[in-house]
C-alpha cells in the first residue's frame, strides 16, 4: 500500500477558496488501499482496480427484438401481403437445426437467435400481432423495412472493447454489464480502513444514559453511516474523554490498523480541546481554513502514516464539510477517478444575501412549482446546530463566492444529498 507524504496536507496562507483547495488535494493525495478480487455479488460501492475489457460481443449473435416471424425480406411482395408457409419454431437458448429456406417464415421469440441460411439467412421479423396466421401459413403485411426487429451481434458490446475503467465505483448498471460479458469477479479496491472517535466529558453514547448538562452524540453516527454510504470499513473507537494522554494512547493504537481517523470538534484551540495536540504528539495537523459557510477550518493532518480530519463541532457544520471536503479525500485515497459530486440547475425559491468571497451552502428541499419545474425551498431552520434542517432538507443549494444577492427565480446549482451519501 502506499504511504503518505508527510507534508502532503500542508497549506499556508488565508481563507482558500474550496475549489482550490480541491485541486490541490487532488494534487497530493494519492490511493493509499490494496486490491483484491470479489464475486460480483459483493462488488456494489466499491471501486473498480482494473480495466474490464469485453471477452465477447453482447449479444452474442444476432437476435429477434420481438415475438413474431422471421423471413428473408427478399421474399416479401412490396405491393401487397405475402403468405409464407411456417417452416419452424426458435426460441431464446434454442437455435434452428440447420440453415433456414428461402421462401418460408421461422415463428421466432425476442432473444432467440437469427437462423443462418442463404445470403445469410432471414434479415427481417415481423412482430406476432402484425401478422395472421391460416393453418400452416403466415400473412404477412406489406411495407415493413428489412431489417425490423432485428438486433445484431456486438450492437451493445463488442468482443475487445473495454467497457468499464479502472477509479470507476460500481453502481447496479456497472456490475449488470460486467455480468453480460461472463465475468463472474471483480478486482476492485480494498475498503478504505477509517476509525471514527468523538471526544468530550459531556458527550454521550446514545445508548446510555445523559445526565444534566451532557448531550448525546449525534456526530459519531453521523460519520459512521456516511463512511459506510462510501464503502469504508468502519471502526467505532467511541467516546474519548478530555485527557491528552488518553487521546493520545487510542491514536497511537489505531494508526496501525486503519488508513483515515476522524473527529468532529476538539481540534481548535480552546484549552478544552485536546484532540490537536494529541495528534501531534505522532504527527501533524494543519487547519484548512476555508473560505465556506457552513463550517469552521478543517483539520487536516497525519498520525504517522495515517491520514486524520477533524470536522467541525457543529452537527450540520460536521455533515457539510464531509461532504464536500472529507468524501473527496476518502475517495481519492481509495482509488476512485471521479471524486467531485454532480450538481443540477434548479429555480431558486427564495432570496439570500451573502458575504462576497465566500461559498455557502444552503439546506433546501425540492418542490415543483405550478410549472412543473422544479424549485428548492430554503429550510427556515439554518443555524449550524440544527439537524433537523439536515432531515427536513433534500439537498444544498450552492452559492458561490462572487455572489452576494440571490433573488427568488434565478437558476442556482443544487447538490442532492443521495449524491454524496
Amino acid at each position: 500500500m502506499a504511504q503518505l507524504k508527510d507534508d502532503c496536507f500542508a497549506f499556508d496562507g488565508g481563507l482558500m477558496p474550496v475549489d482550490d483547495a480541491l485541486a490541490i488535494l487532488a494534487g497530493r493525495i494519492a490511493c493509499v488501499v490494496g486490491t483484491e478480487q470479489v464475486p460480483l455479488r459483493q462488488a456494489l460501492g466499491r471501486i473498480l482496480a482494473e480495466d474490464v475489457a469485453a471477452p465477447r460481443n453482447v449479444p452474442p449473435h444476432d437476435n429477434s427484438a420481438v415475438d413474431g416471424y422471421a423471413v428473408y425480406h427478399a421474399d416479401l411482395n412490396p405491393d401487397a401481403e405475402t403468405r409464407l408457409p411456417v417452416a419452424g419454431r426458435i426460441a431464446a437458448g434454442h437455435p434452428l437445426d440447420g440453415p433456414a429456406e428461402r421462401g418460408k417464415a421461422y415463428q421466432i421469440f425476442t432473444g432467440a437467435p437469427m437462423p443462418a441460411g442463404a445470403d445469410g439467412g432471414p434479415d427481417t421479423v415481423f412482430m406476432a400481432e402484425d401478422a395472421e396466421i391460416a393453418g400452416d401459413v403466415v400473412v404477412l403485411p406489406k411495407g415493413l423495412k428489412k431489417g425490423s426487429n432485428r438486433r445484431f451481434a456486438g450492437e451493445d458490446v463488442k468482443r475487445g472493447d473495454v467497457i468499464l475503467r479502472a477509479g470507476q465505483r460500481l453502481r447496479a448498471q456497472e456490475i449488470g454489464l460486467a455480468a453480460s460479458v461472463g465475468r463472474g469477479d471483480l478486482t476492485v479496491r480494498q475498503r478504505l480502513r477509517a476509525a471514527v472517535f468523538s471526544t468530550g466529558d459531556e458527550v454521550r453514547d446514545p445508548a446510555e444514559g445523559a445526565p444534566e448538562g451532557c448531550i448525546f452524540d449525534a456526530n459519531r453516527y453521523t460519520v459512521m453511516s456516511l463512511l459506510d454510504g462510501l464503502g469504508c470499513a468502519v471502526t467505532d473507537l467511541g467516546i474519548l474523554p478530555d485527557n491528552p494522554d488518553a487521546i493520545a494512547q487510542a491514536l497511537a493504537g489505531a494508526e496501525a490498523g486503519h488508513d483515515l481517523l476522524i473527529t468532529s470538534g476538539g481540534v481548535s484551540a480552546g484549552e478544552e480541546d485536546h484532540v490537536k495536540a494529541a495528534v501531534e504528539r505522532r504527527g501533524s495537523i494543519h487547519f484548512w481554513r476555508l473560505a465556506i459557510k457552513p463550517g469552521r477550518p478543517v483539520a487536516l493532518g497525519q498520525v504517522g502514516d495515517t491520514a486524520f480530519v477533524g470536522l467541525p463541532g457543529n452537527p450540520v457544520a460536521a455533515m457539510v464539510t464531509f461532504m464536500l471536503i472529507a468524501r473527496p479525500l476518502i475517495m481519492m485515497l481509495s482509488g476512485a477517478a471521479e471524486t467531485d459530486a454532480p450538481r443540477f440547475a434548479v429555480k431558486a425559491g427564495f432570496p439570500y444575501k451573502k458575504k462576497t468571497g465566500r461559498r455557502e451552502w444552503a439546506r433546501a428541499k425540492l418542490v415543483r412549482n405550478g410549472g412543473g419545474m422544479l424549485v428548492a425551498e430554503k429550510r427556515h431552520s439554518s443555524g449550524a446546530g440544527i439537524l433537523t434542517s439536515m432531515v427536513d432538507a433534500d439537498g444544498l443549494v450552492e452559492l458561490p463566492e462572487e455572489l452576494t444577492e440571490l433573488k427568488e427565480g434565478a437558476t442556482v446549482d443544487f447538490l442532492p444529498f443521495r449524491e454524496v451519501t
